[in-house]
């Protein structure tokens, strides 16, 4: 299985980022071939639709299950359709901590959208 986890840099010495579709970095982890990469989340500057243009971009890279803190309505959307599970990731844990919990099955998955401190509508 291909995972994603939003990060704050490189590799999987970087700390989880709080956000999905505004988030640096994906770090993506093959779990069966322990193969990883990142990708700058080009969705990142987006005026309108980071979310729903982030999962897009984890889709393409043929991504199954992201790891994120927070994931807003249409961003959960997006990734529901694309049928990309979601698991809660606290920020600021490192990916590789991450990576080992989801192996390990201690992380919960996101039943509903989830929105950031100081979200305005």
């Amino acid at each position: 299985m291909k995972i994603a986890v939003c990060s704050q840099g490189s590799g999987l010495d970087a700390q989880v980022d709080s956000r999905f579709g505004r988030c640096p970095y994906f770090v993506i982890v093959d779990l069966e071939s322990d193969r990883v990469k990142t990708i700058e989340n080009s969705s990142l500057a987006s005026g309108h639709g980071a979310g729903t243009g982030a999962a897009q971009l984890l889709a393409d890279e043929g991504v199954e299950a992201v790891c994120a803190h927070h994931v807003g309505p249409n961003a959960f959307a997006a990734l529901d359709a694309c049928g990309i599970t979601m698991y809660t990731a606290d920020p600021g844990k490192k990916i590789d901590d991450i990576v080992q919990e989801l192996r390990d099955g201690k992380l919960s998955t996101h039943d509903s959208a989830t929105r950031s401190p100081g979200w305005r509508n």
